[in-house]
């Protein structure tokens, strides 16, 4: 996933996109949707984060979203993005 979002207002909407790297096709599977789902919906209850309309791709998300609350949305998706990141690598290593 990209390294860093720059969120200029505060109190704005934004359309961002998170991507795997190299584009691989990891959300072909249920059970990494239903993490990012999982994933999503902790930053709306304890982070405030707004998601106003969301896609999972293959290969990324498309969000919209703003927040409300302390936190900031960069600190909201860097705290999504290195949750997420470390769940997918423990799912990858368990099946190995």
């Amino acid at each position: 996933m990209s390294e860093k979002y720059k969120f200029h207002d505060p109190d704005g909407i934004y359309f961002v996109t998170p991507t795997i790297v190299d584009w691989v096709d990891l959300f072909t599977r249920k059970e990494y949707c239903q993490l990012i789902i999982d994933s999503l919906q902790y930053c709306q209850l304890k982070k405030g984060l707004v998601i106003h309309a969301w896609c999972i791709m293959p290969s990324h998300l498309h969000l919209i979203i703003s927040r409300t609350g302390d936190f900031g949305l960069s600190e909201i998706m860097r705290d999504f993005k290195k949750h997420t990141s470390k769940r997918i690598v423990k799912i990858k290593l368990a099946r190995v």
